[in-house]
């Protein structure tokens, strides 16, 4: 009895998985913005405010990018 369960399984197993397609793996997200430049050395003159300002908006925070769908669309079967 138990190997004929063992052998009914292991069929069952055999069947399903040569049924399933590779799906193809995911694209690799996009690499985030690189990080603000480090600050000039305390010898140099300081640079002014105003030119400092711009940079910050720059790098745009990962949540502002639209999301990539996680696994691509099912095709209808023929």
């Amino acid at each position: 009895m138990k190997q004929s369960l063992l052998v009914a399984a292991l069929v069952a197993l055999a069947v399903t998985a040569c049924g399933k397609k590779e799906e193809a793996p995911a694209p690799a997200p996009a690499p985030a913005a690189a990080p603000a430049p480090a600050p000039a050395p305390a010898a140099a003159p300081a640079a002014p405010a105003a030119d400092a300002a711009p940079a910050a908006p720059a790098a745009a925070p990962a949540d502002a990018a639209p999301a990539a769908p996680a696994a691509p669309a099912e095709e209808p079967k023929k």
